[in-house]
């Protein structure tokens, strides 16, 4: 068991560094999924199974899927892929490699004073659905609206 979390965990890690260092967006995308796919395991390996399915339905399924589509739809030709080349010059890292080192440096410090307990608790259908339709609503709402207006934006840039 412990070996097949190890192994997810790399697959994660590993897919999406590879997504991160993609040229082709459609590829990106799909190492996107792969890495969602493998944090699903890893949420189920740590005793969460509902999560693991709402990572695995919802973003692997439904969101990374309309990313996809929208991407194939836009189709933008070689031109954007050489204008990108063109952006992705090795000074444009500097200032982000400083930010992630900060936050990395951050997380390590909390990580280091923080005690925590390994045993997972179980989260049940009726407790994220009563959060879900309850005080968080309006975040749902606002989010598949934002969503939803992407994908006509999308479809309205690549209609020229």
């Amino acid at each position: 068991m412990i070996i097949l979390f190890y192994l997810a965990a790399a697959i994660a890690i590993i897919s999406t560094v590879c997504m991160v260092l993609q040229n082709n967006i459609v590829h990106g995308l799909i190492y996107l999924i792969l890495s969602l796919l493998a944090v699903a395991i890893v949420f189920f390996l740590l005793g969460a199974p509902f999560a693991a399915v709402l990572e695995a339905i919802v973003y692997a399924g439904a969101i990374m899927v309309l990313f996809l589509f929208v991407m194939m739809m836009l189709n933008m030709g070689q031109h954007s892929v050489d204008q990108e080349r063109s952006w992705m010059g090795g000074r444009v890292f500097i200032a982000p490699a400083i930010m992630s080192g900060l936050l990395l440096a951050q997380f390590l410090n909390v990580l280091r004073d923080y005690e925590f307990e390994l045993v997972p608790t179980e989260i049940g259908v009726m407790q994220v659905s009563s959060l879900l339709f309850g005080p968080y609503v309006l975040a749902v709402e606002l989010a598949s609206i934002l969503l939803l207006a992407g994908l006509v934006s999308a479809y309205h840039l690549a209609k020229k």
